[in-house]
């Protein structure tokens, strides 16, 4: 009883900056400026939601958005699922180092790296343009770089997990490493897939900081959280559009984690044993 009493209270905890931040997004301009807030409001509007849809250039970060964390989804799938193989099928002089290098960089602070790598991208710029400053594949790189340690570790599990005997065994039905590794291993560690592809997708979506530092003047190239930006103002910050913005953000993390999250339990409970 007491378990249950505290995992509503927690439920509830958690809910509450979801319900304002909605609540927010459907209050007139004028209760959301009151000084005495109320949790309730009636008189709800899409007023707000209207001001930042038909903001300029709206669809354009939304975009953006959905390309950088696609790309970013889909890239780490694949060379986190080929890398957690050749760790743990493979035996080669520096595994052991290589594993060790892959713990260390997810114990570096992100913004102790974010200047060498703004210095890295432009460098990077005069060689291969779409990946420099101002451009989407900047953004795509430096979160491959922050999300490939963590997707190989967790991914390093399931693939141990999977009985060496069902490897040999299908070679001696004649299956070649490449079938068995397509066929038969990837849907076998499919929860953990699905694990590391919400993981990438939440950081490369919610991304404010990177976006903000490589995405300078090129205002075309700017993604979701920067089109929110503009509506914190010097003289009186317009909330009512800030939560507007903020809830057509959360919806595609919503839509996502319902599509997945049947896998996504497994998935997580995987990694912790692994």
């Amino acid at each position: 009883m007491v378990a249950e009493v505290a995992t509503v209270v927690i439920a509830g905890l958690v809910a509450f900056p979801l319900y304002w931040m909605v609540l927010s997004a459907l209050k007139p301009a004028a209760e959301v400026q009151s000084a005495n807030p109320r949790p309730w409001t009636f008189s709800p509007t899409f007023e707000n939601f209207d001001r930042v849809l038909n903001s300029a250039g709206f669809a354009r970060y939304f975009l953006n958005s959905t390309i950088v964390a696609v790309v970013v989804v889909g890239l780490s799938l694949l060379l986190s699922f080929l890398s957690a193989v050749a760790l743990t099928r493979f035996r080669f002089r520096g595994r052991t180092v290589l594993l060790v290098m892959l713990l260390v960089a997810q114990m570096v602070p992100v913004e102790a790296l974010t200047i060498p790598l703004f210095f890295l991208m432009r460098s990077i710029g005069d060689v291969a343009p779409a990946f420099g400053l101002n451009e989407l594949g900047s953004l795509v790189l430096v979160h491959l770089a922050f999300q490939l340690p963590l997707a190989i570790w967790m991914l390093r599990g399931f693939v141990a997990a999977v009985p060496i005997e069902l490897e040999e065994a299908s070679k001696l039905d004649g299956a070649s490493r490449f079938r068995f590794t397509w066929q038969i291993l990837f849907p076998l560690v499919l929860p953990g897939l699905v694990a590391v592809s919400v993981l990438a997708f939440i950081h490369a979506w919610n991304d404010f900081l990177f976006a903000k530092t490589f995405i300078i003047s090129k205002s075309e190239n700017q993604t979701l959280p920067q089109a929110i930006l503009v509506y914190f103002k010097p003289e009186e910050n317009d909330w009512g559009a800030i939560m507007a913005g903020s809830t057509l953000m959360t919806i595609p993390v919503l839509i996502f984690f319902v599509l997945v999250q049947r896998r996504l339990v497994s998935g997580l409970s995987g990694a912790v044993k692994g």
